[in-house]
């Protein structure tokens, strides 16, 4: 264990460690099938307590700093700083990516425990804590634009379906311009 170790052997283990554990996550997530990131698994879904995002919204004030964390691309070069479009398959592909980052940055906030468990306490401690602040907002942000992207899917589909029935009724085709998205 690290504990025995001098300082100075011990950080630098720490930093190899960290090092290592952050690039496997990250080669995880981006190799990974992107079916192990389906909003549909169960830990992607809400829980009652997060108010679908509202928590977020009224408790962390997520708005007013979201912005000012710097953002990766996702897998393929996918950017999630602004939508690039309204069409059901872009959305989808949207939460998708905000479960693949919640996922990584998850897996990354995991090594905290372990440098707790591994190291003395005040060399755990002084290491699991920027762990944390560095990996944790970034989860609280994926799951509130997740919350946000899913209540604007289903409004896709209810103005689809809507405009399907209408064209049903009058045989006129719709007009291509049919959804548009109001920025929250």
């Amino acid at each position: 264990m690290l504990r025995q170790q001098p300082f100075w052997n011990a950080l630098i283990l720490n930093i190899l460690l960290g090092t290592a554990w952050h690039t496997v996550t990250f080669l995880l997530c981006v190799y990974k099938n992107p079916a192990a990131f389906s909003p549909r698994r169960k830990i992607y879904h809400p829980r009652s307590w997060e108010r679908e995002g509202r928590l977020y919204a009224e408790m962390l004030r997520i708005n007013r700093w979201k912005d000012y964390l710097p953002r990766h691309n996702g897998k393929n070069g996918f950017s999630k700083e602004h939508l690039e479009g309204v069409s059901l398959e872009y959305i989808d592909r949207f939460i998708i990516e905000t479960c693949r980052g919640e996922w990584n940055h998850s897996m990354n906030c995991l090594l905290a425990p372990v440098l707790l468990i591994l190291n003395r306490p005040e060399l755990g401690f002084c290491l699991a804590i920027p762990i944390l602040i560095g990996n944790f907002p970034f989860v609280i942000i994926q799951r509130y634009n997740r919350f946000r992207l899913q209540r604007l899917r289903k409004r896709i589909l209810r103005r689809q379906k809507r405009l399907s029935l209408q064209t049903e009724e009058t045989g006129a085709v719709p007009p291509a311009a049919a959804v548009s998205v109001h920025k929250n």
